[in-house]
């Protein structure tokens, strides 16, 4: 009789709720995820007050979703991806619009959409995050409220998840959603001592800008998706 080969192995490096989806995900296509988070997600739990003449929310991460005033949904949203429209329609948005792509995407889809003088932009976003979009968009003369709604914390060590399967070399590909992850998890992996342990492995990334941190280390081969979102990432595996 022939013994089943077993399914691969892919980590997922995206933090929480994120990765517990991206791992059903994989599980309906035959993989086998480890799910290994290098960063946590805290909300701020700050209460926005918000100007009376609010134009539009814009949301780059489903993680700021929580942070948008009920007072916010009956104005349009605009998302960075299908996941976050997704999220934010499910949150009671009732005008949810998609610019399917990246921060550089949601700029130019809110420019042709929106004048200056219909009002303000919320932008909720994490720490540290989210300056590009607000420079661009205030070159086009908005007005853009940003404000913190939550932190993504970095994790002290690797991951016991990720340091076994790279130690008995039993990854196929690890999988990577944004350039912090990508940049935190290089830096965990070379503290841990394991970088030549990466070297069988295939890396997928979100965007050429998340696979630069990490060319620092000897990766099999390095995928980047051909768009901005979860869908592409995971048709790399079945390449």
């Amino acid at each position: 009789m022939t013994r089943a080969a077993p399914a691969k192995r892919i980590l997922i490096t995206r933090p929480e709720p994120g990765a517990s989806q991206t791992a059903d995900r994989l599980v309906a296509m035959g993989f086998l995820p480890v799910v290994a988070p290098v960063l946590a997600i805290t909300s701020t739990g700050s209460d926005f007050r918000l100007p009376d003449r609010l134009a539009a929310t814009l949301v780059t991460s489903r993680n700021a979703v929580p942070a948008c005033p009920p007072s916010c949904h009956d104005r349009p949203v605009f998302a960075v991806g299908s996941a976050t429209a997704a999220c934010a329609a499910e949150a009671g948005f009732s005008r949810v619009i998609d610019a399917d792509g990246d921060a550089a995407a949601l700029a130019t889809l809110v420019a042709a959409s929106l004048s200056p003088g219909d009002g303000s932009l919320f932008f909720p976003t994490a720490r540290d995050q989210g300056f590009p979009l607000v420079k661009a968009l205030r070159q086009h003369g908005f007005r853009v409220i940003r404000r913190v709604a939550y932190e993504a914390t970095p994790v002290p060590v690797l991951p016991r998840e990720a340091v076994s399967d790279l130690q008995h070399r039993q990854l196929t590909a690890a999988l990577f959603f944004s350039t912090e992850t990508a940049r935190h998890f290089v830096r965990l992996v070379l503290e841990a001592g394991l970088g030549e342990a990466v070297n069988n492995v295939e890396a997928v990334s979100i965007s050429e800008r998340a696979a630069m941190p990490l060319r620092k280390l000897p990766w099999r081969q390095i995928c980047v998706a051909s768009k901005p979102n979860q869908e592409a990432i995971l048709a790399l595996l079945n390449e």
